[in-house]
């Protein structure tokens, strides 16, 4: 079991800035996917987004291209 907690054990004094800015940025990604998954899975929301389903499929923001 030391072994293993040797494996896992972290030298923060040691770290980077580079270090640092990527660890963050995982933890934030992580922490909006979950977040995401949540907000989208969840069943109240379920009508709210399946009304908007069919935005790609909608001619009417697909003109863009004509007016300019």
């Amino acid at each position: 079991m030391s072994n293993l907690r040797e494996y896992f054990q972290t030298n923060w004094a040691g770290m980077s800035l580079h270090d640092w800015i990527g660890m963050i940025l995982t933890v934030g990604t992580f922490l909006a996917m979950v977040w995401l998954y949540t907000y989208v899975f969840s069943p109240k929301n379920k009508e709210r987004l399946e009304s908007q389903r069919n935005i790609p499929f909608d001619e009417k923001n697909t003109d863009s291209e004509k007016e300019k």
